[in-house]
């Protein structure tokens, strides 16, 4: 989701720039087909998986600290709120029923093999000595291959071992090689790392992870409007013993640094807090919301374009890379970038993102083809992104890049795209929760709290209360092709209750030739909401959607269902939420002046493992009071810490009957 960050009080909000910069230099002759442009990129030098303990319990506490104060991230501030969850008109959906089964002893359709707590925010938090910004969402990536399971959230790693032994955690600035997210001791601010992803491939054994780094001016954390993705591939099978080459490709798009100049215009004061300290880049475009894809002969990344400073929408992005000099750990590859600016009858494309495949399941048509599923609905597809769009779409985009087997020889790439008629599609509101216990919310609404353990003073916006939750846009979410068709779903507004819900609009795509749909439908359930989903399918073309349930009867859950060619099953629980989310976001008085936006999710992660499907989701897994949490400094018994509640959870699920 577009990255924006809090304001530090003793730290202006602005931009980072790259001090150690890699120069990029471009292929003579580097123009490909349909656009696309091929540079030169060296590898920046290697790092290796080295965690530590989560950290101590002690120096959590961020006591007393002023409004927006300097110990919290979310990607809904320093500017317009680019995901506009406003109604217009759902569709009419029945809703599936809820398997009576949960869990481990689930007797829905499919069997949950096992489930377990990953990451959370006290993880988050604690690492690298506390080192670290409070951040939500997560921003759930997973993968799994070899026997290993890597999970990879804003902003550190875990793995499980072959035995289910876990190591322990690293912070994605350490593993990347960067300064401390926040030097705690000097109030020095390191690079901005968000959106990971990662992927294991099979057929060379290698394990790729990309994030989005923003560089910062140290002293201040402000944004110097360099930016660049960061793609970490290891060179072996085992992720905790490997060392992982490290590939930064600029992405600001203004002409410096071997990029292309896009035109983003920045537009003075940069958002709604000035910087201290100006951009060096104030025309700098950004490469939010990276994803990462692959087929036999490539590795896919994408972004969404913005303007870094300015209000407008450039256009997706999509990088490509032979995956064989990756997987040799190559002291330099070739990059290819497309630009989606103006590709979809003048508007542009917007979260297109790529496919990822079951060993051997990749398309080899037209001298290989990576496939890619967009949608169109979010203001962004339309005009330059700065106007309100129509926020309803019945039209979903197939990407096809095809001659990706040209990669590992002189690029000859083309990119095109089919537009096909689907079910309505509408920008969901927030996701409601069931009514629990909010102890952060509690404090901040009992001055003598808010004074003495929070923020210094009564909060101006009380009385705060229990927030609804982010239930994203109608930009497509993870997506897969296999057994010869591409799978994807976005989140939609539904009418399958006595008020509009969130709910899930799936499809089964045919993408040869033209393409064409094979399946679609939707996923609802009565008086709740079912947000994020995540698709991974077997080589079998059996699949499971994992997602986030939440609404009247449920707190922040993790949960799932099949999905085949012929429909999808009934919704299944991996594990129950025990309260609802508590986090900053959700309250005003820790996020003003930014958009009010309580975040959640961004994105959820399915990988297939042979006839299974690991699933990984948001969720809320602990509940403590008010007096529980000031007895315990706010940790309610080391579940959560100050400022957020959130874990992710988990699971392996048998896939098909």
């Amino acid at each position: 989701m577009t990255y924006r960050r809090f304001g530090i009080p003793i730290l202006a909000l602005a931009a980072s720039i790259f001090a150690g910069s890699v120069a990029i230099a471009p292929v003579a002759g580097a123009s490909t087909g349909s656009g696309g442009v091929t540079r030169q990129i060296a590898a920046v030098g290697s790092t290796a998986f080295n965690p530590a303990s989560d950290g101590s319990d002690s120096g959590l506490q961020e006591l007393k600290l002023p409004a927006a104060a300097g110990n919290a991230s979310s990607h809904n501030s320093h500017g317009v709120n680019r995901s506009r969850s406003i109604e217009h008109g759902a569709p009419s959906v029945k809703t599936a029923p809820i398997a009576t089964g949960v869990g481990v002893s689930s007797q829905g359709p499919l069997t949950v093999l096992t489930t377990f707590d990953g990451l959370n925010h006290r993880s988050q938090r604690r690492a690298n000595d506390g080192n670290q910004f409070s951040l939500e969402p997560p921003d759930q990536g997973l993968c799994v291959g070899n026997g290993f399971k890597l999970e990879i959230i804003n902003d550190v790693m875990k793995i499980w071992r072959p035995d289910g032994t876990a190591t322990g955690v690293e912070d994605l600035n350490t593993f990347l090689g960067y300064p401390d997210q926040f030097d705690r001791t000097n109030l020095i601010v390191g690079p901005e790392v968000t959106d990971p992803s990662c992927y294991y491939d099979a057929a060379t054994n290698r394990w790729f992870a990309d994030v989005l780094t923003l560089e910062v001016f140290p002293a201040t954390g402000d944004f110097t409007g360099q930016n660049h993705l960061d793609l970490a591939v290891s060179n072996g099978g085992d992720p905790t013993t490997a060392t992982w080459k490290v590939y930064r490709v600029q992405v600001q798009d203004d002409g410096n640094f071997g990029t292309p100049d896009h035109g983003c215009t920045g537009i003075p004061p940069f958002g709604i807090v000035p910087p201290t300290i100006a951009p060096t880049y104030k025309d700098a475009c950004i490469g939010d919301y990276p994803h990462l894809g692959a087929d036999t002969n490539g590795i896919y990344l994408t972004t969404n374009e913005y303007s870094f400073f300015g209000n407008d929408f450039h256009g997706a992005q999509i990088y490509a890379f032979s995956k064989a000099s990756l997987a040799a750990n190559s002291a330099t590859v070739n990059v290819t970038q497309f630009d989606t600016h103006g590709m979809d009858a003048g508007s542009s494309g917007f979260t297109v993102w790529p496919a990822t495949s079951p060993a051997g399941q990749s398309a080899t048509a037209n001298g290989g083809t990576e496939y890619f599923l967009s949608s169109n609905a979010a203001d962004e597809a339309h005009g330059n992104g700065a106007s309100v769009g129509p926020r309803r779409s019945r039209q979903l985009l197939v990407w096809s890049l095809t001659h990706t087997s040209t990669l590992d020889t002189t690029v000859s790439l083309s990119l095109s795209h089919n537009t096909l008629a689907v079910g309505l599609y509408v920008v969901p509101a927030l996701s409601e929760q069931k009514v629990g216990p909010t102890p952060l919310i509690d404090c901040l609404n009992k001055h003598s709290c808010a004074t003495n353990f929070l923020i210094g003073v009564p909060d101006p916006f009380a009385p705060e209360h229990e927030a609804a939750i982010d239930s994203n846009d109608t930009r497509m979410q993870q997506t897969v092709y296999a057994n010869g068709r591409l799978w994807g779903a976005l989140d939609t507004a539904v009418n399958s209750s006595a008020n509009t819900r969130a709910g899930i609009e799936w499809f089964v795509v045919n993408p040869a030739g033209s393409g064409s749909v094979v399946n679609q439908g939707y996923l609802a359930v009565s008086q709740n909401n079912v947000t994020y989903p995540a698709i991974a399918v077997t080589a079998s073309g059996k699949g499971v959607m994992a997602f986030t349930l939440v609404g009247r009867d449920f707190y922040p859950s993790a949960a799932f269902a099949s999905i085949e060619g012929n429909g999808v099953g009934a919704v299944q629980v991996a594990a129950t939420g025990l309260g609802p989310d508590d986090g900053f976001t959700g309250t005003v008085g820790l996020t003003a002046p930014f958009p009010f936006r309580p975040r959640w999710g961004d994105y959820g992660a399915a990988a297939v493992d042979g006839a299974n499907v690991w699933i990984a989701s948001e969720y809320i897994g602990q509940t403590c009071t008010l007096s529980q949490y000031l007895a315990s400094g706010a940790t309610c018994g080391l579940t959560r810490t100050t400022l957020a509640n959130w874990d992710t959870r988990i699971s392996e699920v048998r896939a098909g009957s």
